[in-house]
């Protein structure tokens, strides 16, 4: 199938989603395309000091977001369809960055209310899978995309930050290179668009960023489906095997139940069963988990591996 190459430039890069975004790039169902992406914030260069070197031109409100890559148009999706999207390949820049900022409510709750903001710079290193800060502190890193998503049916600009049924800022750390992501399809060709490459983040996101970084190759398989439920996002994980659901809202009550209602779906449909049954099997074997509490919509999402339930033989 055909290798498309997709590099960051003024026709490819934009901070927000929207029905009316010209698509960067057409391509068939099966099509494979490699992407290069800025960092979230979109500097060009390692950043030192502030101001940090940024691209240029910039335009607000459109470029007031995640820098994003795309969009890509897909022939032949359309509402009503699951776009299938391969992770192959997720090869990080050499730097990073961490930036802690909370403010409000939340800064007072974690006693740093009053502090200075924290930047962090990082060295990563894709050979040896490490990153390395300026005190000579190293973590391994597990590459992913915090933001993968297609564009909503609804016309305007639509912000970067929140996670939606349609993807978007999910920020989940399971979804590193051997995953498959499933999307609901909002608008003919889908016109989906990533960035907001990060090496290493917990569960939860908790300062607000994970170690930030440019992403000097993505490769991405683009396939439709129509046999998979459309309600919202679904992804299936390599390693361990597994089944994941995704819940979104300002309530990580609310978000939890809908993680959670769309794992039962999948088990009645996985196992053949009632849906008392597969609440029960869900509570014995499924795993719900923070995905991040940072981004207005916060986000749970449910784990169910594979061999979690067996069959006697």
């Amino acid at each position: 199938m055909p290798l498309h190459h997709l590099p960051p430039a003024r026709p490819t890069l934009h901070g927000h989603f929207s029905p009316h975004l010209a698509p960067a790039l057409i391509i068939d169902p099966g099509d494979t395309v490699r992407f290069e992406c800025l960092d979230a914030m979109w500097c060009t260069q390692r950043p030192e000091h502030w101001p940090w070197p940024r691209f240029e031109p910039k335009h607000s409100p459109q470029d007031d977001g995640h820098a994003l890559t795309g969009p890509i148009s897909i022939r032949g999706a359309e509402p009503g369809m699951m776009l299938e999207i391969a992770i192959n390949a997720i090869i990080p820049g050499h730097w990073g960055w961490t930036w802690s900022w909370p403010t409000g409510e939340r800064a007072r709750a974690l006693g740093v209310q009053g502090h200075t903001q924290h930047m962090q710079l990082w060295t990563v290193d894709s050979n040896s899978m490490t990153a390395t800060d300026p005190r000579g502190r190293r973590v391994r890193i597990k590459p992913f995309m915090g933001v993968m998503g297609v564009t909503p049916p609804e016309p305007g600009i639509h912000s970067t930050t929140p996670p939606r049924i349609w993807g978007g800022n999910m920020d989940c750390k399971e979804l590193v290179a051997g995953s498959t992501l499933y999307l609901p399809v909002g608008v003919p060709g889908a016109l989906f668009s990533v960035g907001d490459g990060h090496a290493l983040q917990g569960d939860g996101e908790v300062c607000g960023t994970a170690i930030e970084v440019p992403v000097r190759q993505l490769d991405l398989t683009f396939t439709l489906r129509t046999d998979l439920p459309t309600a919202a996002p679904l992804a299936r994980l390599a390693d361990p095997r597994a089944w994941l659901t995704f819940g979104f809202d300002p309530d990580l009550n609310t978000a939890s139940l809908t993680a959670l209602n769309h794992m039962l779906d999948l088990i009645m449909r996985l196992h053949d069963v009632p849906r008392n049954e597969a609440l029960a099997l869900a509570s014995i074997a499924a795993d719900l988990r923070i995905t991040q509490i940072v981004n207005g919509a916060q986000g749970v999402h449910c784990i169910l591996r594979d061999d979690a339930i067996a069959f006697s033989v």
